[in-house]
């Protein structure tokens, strides 16, 4: 073969090559970016039962045992959403300031609602769980509080139901153990709405004030 046909099947080889890696590129240019998967997440406290569960895509996840308000200091019924989450929280109240650690009062987690003040943590006085013994927030055991937090993002919907209702008796029933079922309810369609995308709030550092109504 002689040089100059060697010239022309390189050549031809080269154009052939940028063709390919032009047309890779530009049908990998209008591949769509993956979607994260989205979850609409509840979480339905009973103050009667005084226990809480997480809802995801209408299955329920996990059923805590958790400590509410006391009657001079009910827990608010109603609906809220998660508005800031943190670890290993500072707590200051009248005063009163206490770092991190075993003495504070909102334990190792803080979730704060909607609603000013209150929130779902832990406590120091783990022998309220529960009970009806809190100044109206969602106290939990720590670790049952540290295996929620992470499951849990800014713009989650919770739920607390004062009066045991049809949905906390299929969330609930007699057992401790997470119901087999699904939930479909007006409240999941509410979490559908509101869950906005995650905000710096939901990882605020250690050392963060809150004031809680613990």
């Amino acid at each position: 073969m002689t040089t100059t046909n060697l010239s022309k099947l390189a050549a031809t080889f080269t154009a052939a090559a940028l063709l390919t890696a032009q047309a890779f590129a530009q049908n990998t240019a209008t591949q769509p970016a993956a979607t994260p998967a989205f979850h609409h997440r509840l979480i339905v406290v009973s103050l009667e039962d005084r226990k809480l569960a997480l809802v995801e895509d209408g299955q329920v996840l996990k059923v805590y045992p958790v400590a509410v308000g006391k009657p001079s200091t009910p827990s608010p019924v109603g609906t809220y959403t998660v508005k800031n989450h943190i670890k290993n929280p500072t707590y200051a109240h009248d005063g009163r300031v206490i770092p991190p650690g075993p003495g504070n009062p909102v334990g190792s987690r803080w979730m704060g609602l909607s609603i000013a003040g209150y929130g779902i943590h832990g406590t120091n006085e783990p022998k309220s769980i529960g009970k009806a013994a809190s100044h109206g927030c969602i106290r939990m055991a720590k670790a049952d509080l540290e295996e929620l937090f992470p499951m849990v993002t800014v713009g989650d919907t919770v739920e607390l139901v004062g009066r045991r209702d049809e949905e906390t008796a299929q969330l609930f029933g007699d057992s401790d153990k997470p119901a087999a079922v699904q939930i479909a309810t007006s409240s999941m369609a509410l979490a559908a709405q509101s869950q906005p995308a995650a905000t710096t709030e939901s990882a605020q550092s250690a050392g963060t004030a809150i004031a809680g109504s613990l």
